[in-house]
């Protein structure tokens, strides 16, 4: 793509009227990092109350009604694929055709499917997108994002993305995206067990946490989870980056896809649900060792 066509292309996005559903942890500033990229955008959330304190930062509305009018480009980010199922089909009633579904919820590969086939039925294109690098990630706009379903979309809606993240990847085909991020969160869940154990025979054996977690991330043993749920393991800190139930949401969605036996999901999704902490942020796993 030429500079002249690319700038035309960044142009008409700007262009766009953009809608964005799911005032979360993740979603909000998500939201907000699209405004501050120069996009008209309108923010939708079931519990108004919740981005009603935002209203002077973006626009806020208190229906999906209002906030489908007109839109071209519309992001979900909510909890459950049930709750994903739901507001689709309520979508596809009332989105314009032509418009452009992108759907950054962790969910089923399956359900990413189902919903761009039926999509397609409305004249409406639909992208599965989750993202990946916690609240923080969100709040800094450097997530990564993986996505499935029509390129032709994906670059239309690529600009808006790299407001977001910092890794912007197309996957190929509907539900590849969400296929990504559940290898993805597998690859969270062997790491973040990883930590635990380490801090926990760290600590049996009486050594400073604090010089054992700077040996680990100046080594060959370093990662985002050692360097950001490291510290909040040691310190106690629960406070939700990404709440233990949406990552037992995710480890089960990835063993209902799995082919090959993978004995370490399968533990780590046994060990949260053990732990019954649902409203915490991950990094409590270490709960079950200090429990045992």
């Amino acid at each position: 793509m030429s500079p002249y066509t690319w700038y035309n292309h960044l142009k008409g996005c700007v262009m766009m009227k953009i809608g964005f559903i799911g005032g979360g942890i993740m979603g909000l500033p998500m939201a907000l990092n699209l405004k501050k990229g120069g996009y008209d955008v309108t923010l939708y959330n079931r519990t108004y109350e919740k981005i009603k304190p935002y209203e002077d930062q973006i626009q806020v509305v208190k229906t999906l009604d209002e906030l489908v009018k007109d839109k071209d480009i519309i992001f979900t980010i909510v909890g459950y694929p049930s709750e994903v199922e739901a507001l689709y089909f309520e979508l596809f009633k009332k989105v314009k055709p032509g418009a452009i579904l992108v759907d950054m919820t962790t969910s089923s590969p399956k359900l990413a499917k189902r919903l761009y086939l039926e999509g397609k039925k409305h004249q409406l294109k639909l992208l599965d997108s989750p993202v990946t690098g916690g609240d923080k990630g969100a709040i800094n706009g450097t997530l990564s994002i993986m996505v499935g379903g029509d390129e032709t979309a994906f670059n239309l809606v690529l600009p808006l993305l790299k407001t977001m993240g910092k890794t912007i990847t197309y996957m190929g085909e509907s539900s590849n995206g969400q296929t990504m991020k559940l290898a993805n969160q597998i690859v969270i869940a062997s790491n973040i067990v990883g930590i635990a154990e380490a801090i926990t025979f760290a600590k049996d054996h009486h050594l400073d946490l604090n010089k054992a977690l700077d040996v680990i991330n100046g080594g060959s043993a370093q990662s985002w989870q050692a360097q950001n749920n490291g510290p909040k393991m040691v310190l106690g800190d629960y406070k939700p980056g990404f709440y233990i139930k949406h990552f037992i949401k995710d480890l089960r969605l990835a063993i209902d896809e799995m082919g090959t036996t993978l004995p370490n999901l399968v533990q780590v999704e046994a060990l949260y649900t053990k732990l019954n902490q649902m409203d915490l942020g991950t990094q409590a796993i270490i709960e079950a060792y200090i429990q045992h």
